[in-house]
């Protein structure tokens, strides 16, 4: 049974990772909806002086119980080998099939929304109020502009600690807020290369920023629950406006290696983007790879629920 668990965690992990190599979708939400995002922010905090006391006295059995290190460690392996192995996979499908795969995940976001909600046990003023903060600041954050940063090591461990944080936000893309801060393809090309001295300066500041945000979003969740899941739920509806398949490009401008990039885009209705292209919308495939992101985050819930009551059986 340990061992089923153990693969189970792997696989939600897989799913977390696939997710994070994506702009616009969150491992958050993947976290949220397969019934693991509190344990996890609660054992990532456990990642304390504590923790590092019980390990550097030897106490190796109560240092890994502390951290929970059973739930980790099966979540992290599975997390690390979707990025490894998917990075090349989702900049292929990026380029080459866009429109579908915006499409997916634009599904995959609505439903995740939905089941967030159920969360939430009262809705009233206040409740409303955060969810509408969440979606103003998901859709300011959609719409802010990339920039050309700098490639020194600071900046890529700055980068790391605050992608890091929006990870673990349902909704708030930590790949997406790598796109804005201009280190997206620089650290997808790291991952993809093996560039191990980037690889390791990102992580350290990956590293730091999770343990550290973790301790905030623990104590929110526990002392203002409704709110911050109708925040987390404004952040999912808010990044919707991100991942619209249809999309014309406003402004572009050149990146340090000469290459033209879309600056600005605009979401623009199918029939307006044939007309722009002069190609097909793929209006149809997109509405069923839609509707498959949507009923796949339910059948992630039925599942879920199936092996829930398996297991107090």
């Amino acid at each position: 049974m340990k061992l089923f668990q153990s693969l189970t965690l792997a696989l939600k992990g897989c799913a977390m990772g696939m997710a994070d190599v994506v702009p616009g979708v969150s491992g958050g939400t993947i976290a949220f909806i397969s019934g693991i995002y509190e344990e996890l922010i609660d054992s990532i905090r456990k990642v304390n002086p504590e923790a590092v006391r019980l390990l550097f006295t030897g106490r190796f059995g109560d240092f890994w119980r502390h951290i929970n290190g059973d739930f980790l460690l099966p979540l992290f392996i599975g997390i690390g080998t979707a990025i490894f192995t998917l990075a090349r996979l989702m900049t292929y499908l990026l380029t080459n099939h866009p429109i579908l795969i915006w499409a997916f995940f634009f599904g995959l976001i609505i439903a995740s929304a939905l089941m967030v909600a159920r969360e939430i046990g009262k809705w009233d003023v206040k409740s409303v109020t955060s969810m509408l903060l969440g979606i103003g600041i998901a859709w300011w954050i959609t719409i802010a502009t990339p920039a050309e940063t700098p490639n020194d090591w600071w900046f890529i461990m700055l980068s790391g600690a605050i992608a890091i944080c929006a990870m673990i936000l349902p909704g708030i893309s930590g790949a997406f807020i790598l796109l804005l801060l201009g280190k997206y393809l620089f650290v997808i090309q790291a991952i993809s290369d093996l560039n191990l001295y980037v690889i390791v300066i990102f992580g350290i500041g990956a590293l730091g920023g999770i343990i550290s945000f973790s301790h905030l979003l623990s104590w929110l969740l526990k002392h203002y629950h409704d709110l911050t899941v109708a925040l987390l739920m404004g952040f999912m509806l808010g990044s919707l406006n991100k991942v619209w398949p249809w999309k014309e490009v406003v402004e572009t401008y050149v990146d340090s290696h000469g290459k033209v990039m879309p600056l600005i885009e605009a979401n623009i209705s199918p029939a307006h983007y044939e007309t722009l292209v002069g190609g097909e919308a793929h209006l149809w495939q997109a509405a069923g790879l839609c509707l498959v992101g949507f009923f796949t985050i339910y059948g992630i819930e039925l599942a879920a629920r199936f092996l829930v009551k398996n297991k107090e059986q």
